[in-house]
Parts: C-alpha cells; sequence; structure tokens
C-alpha cells in the first residue's frame, strides 16, 4: 500500500495555508490556486472536492465570489491541519 501523500495536495494546501495567512477572511479564486500550486484546473477541482467532503474547506467562501468566479479558502479545521503541516516548530517546544 502506497502511504505517500499526493505533492499536488501537499501543493494546494500550502496555497490555501498562504491564502489565509496573506488575506485572511478572502478566499483565492481557483485561477489562482491552480497557478501558484502548479496544479492543473481540472485536478483542482478534484482535490478541492474531495477537502471539501473532508470539511477542510469552508463551504460559505467556497462557491462564487460576487463576479461569479469560483473561489476556495480553509475552514476552521482547515487551517487547524496546515498550521500542524507547515508549521516550522510547535510553540514552547525547545528542540535543544
Amino acid at each position: 500500500m502506497d502511504d505517500e501523500i499526493d505533492p499536488a495536495l501537499i501543493a494546494i494546501l500550502a496555497q490555501l495555508w498562504r491564502a489565509a495567512q496573506e488575506t485572511p477572511g478572502r478566499a483565492w479564486s481557483l485561477a489562482k490556486l491552480s497557478k501558484q500550486s502548479g496544479v492543473p484546473m481540472s485536478s483542482l477541482r478534484r482535490h478541492l472536492t474531495a477537502l471539501s467532503d473532508a470539511a477542510l474547506l469552508d463551504r460559505t467562501a467556497t462557491g462564487e465570489s460576487a463576479t461569479g468566479t469560483p473561489t476556495a479558502s480553509l475552514s476552521d479545521a482547515g487551517r487547524e491541519l496546515c498550521a500542524q503541516l507547515f508549521a516550522q516548530s510547535a510553540p514552547g517546544i525547545d528542540e535543544s
């Protein structure tokens, strides 16, 4: 059994995490996520569906913006997961 995580999924999560850090409260367009992550739109949509099913995306921000542009952003659970995945070191842990 292959236990490796799909690199495309990691790239998408990294960009969703970046979006949460750089523009809190605002969803990024799928076009921007695709370009920034280097993942083709068809694969991006498939991964976003899986992330949404796992409750890692904010359903209110995942959909379309006022201009009709498809968007996505992390849910609270998604932000917690990404904080664990992409943290340099956990607060309060002495690495000496």
